[in-house]
């Protein structure tokens, strides 16, 4: 069973979002060299950056911009590429393709039968 293990945050004001949620929920907002991205943390991470708490996660925020034009949840999976076939075989379509994130893994989006964009994430290791 593939699980949920990343959200993502679209903004129109950056600097806005992340004090909102900073002050209103306490997270820790960290800015990604290079990229307008922030990883947030919402829970306690070990050495790997990933959540000590089982079942709790962190997330992202990102300018909003099409595809990603609202909150996003992301689910890991092991091939990208199959996660697509799939999608596309029972209906949905990709609205952004493999892309790879540095040396961390790859990322994807597709929306569903309903509508909804998704994300998908396909670790390197």
């Amino acid at each position: 069973m593939d699980k949920v293990v990343h959200f993502e945050i679209p903004a129109e004001n950056m600097d806005r979002a992340r004090e909102f949620y900073s002050s209103v929920f306490g997270w820790k907002m960290d800015s990604v060299p290079g990229m307008e991205y922030v990883f947030i943390i919402t829970t306690p991470v070990d050495e790997n950056n990933m959540p000590k708490e089982p079942g709790s996660i962190n997330g992202g925020m990102m300018k909003r911009q099409e595809p990603v034009t609202s909150p996003v949840i992301t689910i890991n999976v092991s091939s990208i590429d199959n996660a697509l076939k799939n999608v596309k075989k029972k209906g949905g379509d990709v609205v952004m393709g493999k892309m790879e994130v540095g040396d961390m893994g790859y990322t994807a989006y597709f929306r569903d039968t309903e509508g909804n964009v998704i994300g998908l994430w396909q670790a390197k290791r």
